[in-house]
């Protein structure tokens, strides 16, 4: 079917995909078929991109491999802790964050943060605790299977553009099918044990990684849902002076 005459049956339904997602932290040990999983990354990889470069690699991780991706970075991370200077092993491929957070994004990022310590009832300056929850990002929060995603370094910044618009669909098609997920940054500072575990080459780096699975509706965690600012915050309308001349012979012009 041409795609200009494919129509959307049930609009609400694809609003509700999006407006349903959000980043669960807790997941049932269900497993999840791979003929499912194969669809969601089929839909997905509809996302645009520039020239079609299509510039996601994806690996997805179950049963033991998921298990000994999981085992070596909570090994490492837990090595940190209690050696800070062997953060300096770790480093991201790219800036996730900024150097220095400034207004409104500081905010918001300080909201995020205790608005689920505080859901969870961790106090401020309960440093085992932030740390315990941290911490099972490198479990997926125990979804069965997690997502790596890399892009060759040859690529230029602006197939991370490609990527987010591909890692979104994979999120909403995921929805569509009954399953939740959570993207992850914070596997990014670990690529040096990951890309090997996961048969990635020199030549790719990681961009994030990805919990999917079927949410454990018994989780207080997962009663954590962020805020989204209104649509006047972030958006400006830039029209046309009402006195501002319409330039002659465009008046009247058929499209």
């Amino acid at each position: 079917m041409n795609p200009l005459d494919a129509p959307i049956a049930d609009p609400a339904s694809v609003d509700a995909a999006i407006e349903s997602r959000f980043s669960v932290r807790a997941f049932l040990s269900q497993p999840v078929p791979r003929p499912l999983i194969e669809d969601i990354l089929r839909v997905a990889s509809r996302a645009p991109s520039g020239t079609n470069a299509q510039p996601w690699k994806v690996y997805v991780l179950q049963g033991a491999a998921r298990d000994e991706v999981v085992r070596q970075v909570s090994q490492a991370r837990e090595a940190i802790r209690d050696r800070p200077e062997l953060a300096n092993d770790y480093r991201e491929a790219y800036d996730y964050y900024p150097r220095q957070w400034v207004e409104p994004y500081l905010s918001r990022r300080r909201h995020n943060g205790w608005s689920l310590y505080g859901l969870l009832g961790i106090e401020r300056g309960d440093k085992d605790r932030m740390h315990a929850q941290h911490q099972r990002n490198f479990s997926f929060f125990d979804a069965p299977v997690g997502l790596m995603f890399t892009l060759d370094r040859v690529m230029g910044q602006g197939s991370l553009v490609d990527y987010g618009m591909f890692l979104q669909n994979i999120m909403l098609a995921a929805r569509a099918r009954g399953l939740h997920s959570c993207a992850q940054g914070a596997w990014n500072p670990f690529s040096r044990i990951v890309l090997p575990l996961i048969g990635a080459s020199e030549q790719e780096m990681l961009v994030c990684g990805m919990a999917l699975g079927y949410a454990d509706p018994s989780a207080p965690v997962n009663r954590f849902w962020t805020p989204r600012e209104p649509v006047e915050v972030f958006t400006r309308w830039i029209e046309q002076p009402a006195d501002t001349p319409v330039p002659e012979g465009e008046a009247g012009s058929p499209d």
